[in-house]
Order: structure tokens, then C-alpha cells, then sequence
């Protein structure tokens, strides 16, 4: 059984909207992490940056409107004034903008350890494809793929070329977003937008060969399922009865997505780079306590298992048996009828 690893938060007053960067670069101490995370003014991108700042990260949020994103860091800024948040605007559909978020986030964070491709749309639009209007497939596919496209290849570049120090390489990691149709289900009302994450899982194998082929050994792929979640985006499609009982028996606020799903990805890098002692954390102390298991052919971290053998790895909240569990017993027994919404 291994040590238990936890999170110590770091007094880092400093924040700014933009800037030259030269804190990051004076960063010393590695307790902490340095994390990008795509589309995070809102919904669940929003909630992950909360809870890596809860754990003592220095964070780069963004998204495509400029107002939005000083909004949001203003906000952070005083909710979690001892650790350090940047931000700018991003259209990750747009090659140069995606250039720009990379320098911006080497500047400031000094070393990019997560960088989590969260942002995607479906247009808000939930109707079958034939009634969908091309301008919205468009924004669907170019945000979701052309965009996931631009971000692993930008990520990657940065990553690889990293160093702690003089001569110290970094380990990157990048955590790419699942969603609906990732699985090969069908979407009907939202199928561009589930073709688009069917091709994640297919572009994270063709990348992982890449990495391989190129001899690029800092830099590892992965996944993270967040499940059902109470977003804008999931909302705007709850206009029918089968739509009301499936968001009703498995949709999570994001907040509680993201306490799940933050220390595992915390737990993954750390266990990548070997670990650096215990430490803890006045937020999260009940995750911080669960030991990470090790087995002949699995790890098990916070209860869930990654095979080992490959060092990606998928992070899911909302698991298969669990999800058949809620439908059944809502079915059966009415459990969490009305939950979110008005059935």
C-alpha cells in the first residue's frame, strides 16, 4: 500500500488579468500544480478551476468573451485570495488563439503541469440533424474538434519542451473531456455534438502512437468523464419527459462533479512523478485521507482502478453500474423523481 499522498495549499497572494508573467517564473515551490482549464467561466470548466484553487493550484481560466473571463478571475481572485489565478479570452476554435493561451499560460504559470480540454457546445441546439442550422453543426464541430485538434497540439508542444529548473524535464498531462456518444451510443437531438465525442477517444489513440513514435515520454493523455451534469447546456435540452427522467435520475451539480474528479487528477500526476512526501490540506481533507492501492495489474486511486502498463489513464464520475443503479431505483421506487426538474 503506498503513502497517502495529500495537498498543502500555498500563501500566494499575487494575481493579475494578463501581465508579463515573471511571478510564475519565480515559482519554486512544487506542492502545487500549474492548470489550464478550457472553457471555465461556467458550468463545469468553472467548477474544476474552483476545486484545483481549493487545493492550493495556481490556475488559467478562459473562455471566448474578454468580459466574462475578468469577471470570473475578479471573482476567484477574492474567493481564494492566497492562491494565484490568471485569465484571458480564448476562441479554441481559432488556431492563433489557442498559440496565444499557451504562451500566456507558460508566462504565468511558469510550468504547465494539467491542462484539461473542458470547452465544447452543441449550440444549445436539440433537434435532429436534419432541422439543425449549418451555422450551428459548424460552431459544433470546430469548437469540439477542430478546437480539441488545436489544444492537444498547442499542449503538447508546451509540455515537451518543458524544464523545471536548469535541467529538470516535466511530466505534462493532459486530460481530455468526455461526454455523450463518447461510448458509441447514439444521440439523437444532439448528434454532431455526439460525433464529436466519439472522435476524442479515436484522436487520443492516434495521439498516444504519435507520442510513442516521437520518443515524447513527458507528455501523457487522458480522459475524464464528468457524467450528467446540471449545466446550461445540459438544461436547454430538457423539454421532453425521457429527457426530465434521465437528468433527474443521473444529473450532479458541477461542484460535486468536480470534488470528485480533482483529487484523482491530482492523484494521477502525483503518482507519475513518484510522489514528494505526504502533505496536506485544510480543503479536502476527507479525499486526502484514502490511500492509493497498488495491484499486480491496476492501481486503485481514491476507489477507482486504472490499469497499469499504460500511464493514461480514465477518470470517470458517473460509472456504467452506477448509472443503470439510479435508473432502476428511480423506475422502481421513485428515488430522485423531480429532483432538478419538474417531471
Amino acid at each position: 500500500m503506498a503513502k497517502v499522498i495529500g495537498r498543502r495549499p500555498v500563501s500566494l497572494s499575487e494575481w493579475r488579468f494578463g501581465g508579463s508573467g515573471e511571478a510564475g517564473r519565480r515559482r519554486t515551490c512544487r506542492c502545487n500544480y500549474g492548470v489550464v482549464v478550457t472553457g471555465s467561466t461556467k458550468g463545469v470548466g468553472l467548477a474544476l478551476a474552483e476545486e484545483f484553487l481549493r487545493s492550493g493550484d495556481d490556475v488559467v481560466v478562459c473562455s471566448r468573451k474578454r468580459d466574462k473571463v475578468e469577471e470570473t478571475v475578479e471573482r476567484l481572485r477574492d474567493k481564494y485570495p492566497s492562491v494565484r489565478v490568471f485569465g484571458t479570452s480564448c476562441d479554441v476554435s481559432e488556431a492563433e488563439d489557442v498559440k496565444r493561451l499557451c504562451d500566456f499560460a507558460a508566462d504565468n504559470l511558469g510550468v504547465v503541469d494539467i491542462w484539461i480540454n473542458n470547452a465544447g457546445t452543441n449550440a444549445y441546439s436539440f433537434k435532429p440533424l436534419v432541422e439543425t442550422d449549418a451555422g450551428d453543426l459548424k460552431e459544433v464541430v470546430e469548437t469540439n474538434t477542430l478546437g480539441l485538434m488545436f489544444c492537444m497540439k498547442e499542449a503538447i508542444n508546451l509540455m515537451r519542451s518543458q524544464k523545471r529548473g536548469s535541467d529538470e524535464e516535466v511530466v505534462g498531462h493532459i486530460f481530455n473531456m468526455d461526454g455523450a456518444g463518447t461510448s458509441g451510443s447514439a444521440t439523437p437531438r444532439f448528434a454532431a455534438y455526439g460525433a464529436t465525442k466519439r472522435a476524442i477517444v479515436q484522436l487520443n489513440k492516434s495521439l498516444q502512437a504519435e507520442l510513442e513514435m516521437l520518443n515524447i515520454d513527458n507528455v501523457v493523455l487522458h480522459m475524464l468523464s464528468p457524467g450528467m451534469v446540471t449545466t446550461e447546456l445540459l438544461m436547454a435540452g430538457s423539454d421532453t419527459k425521457i429527457a426530465k427522467f434521465m437528468i433527474n435520475a443521473l444529473a450532479e451539480q458541477p461542484d460535486e462533479v468536480a470534488g470528485y474528479l480533482v483529487p484523482r487528477v491530482r492523484r494521477v500526476v502525483e503518482d507519475a512523478k513518484g510522489g514528494e512526501g505526504e502533505k496536506t490540506g485544510a480543503a479536502g481533507e476527507a479525499a486526502t485521507t484514502e490511500p492509493i492501492v497498488f495491484r499486480s495489474d491496476s492501481v486503485v486511486i481514491l476507489g477507482q482502478k486504472i490499469k497499469l502498463g499504460d500511464p493514461s489513464s480514465y477518470i470517470k464520475y458517473l460509472t456504467l453500474p452506477m448509472a443503470f443503479s439510479r435508473i432502476f431505483l428511480k423506475a422502481l421506487f421513485g428515488i430522485r423523481n423531480n429532483r432538478w426538474i419538474e417531471e
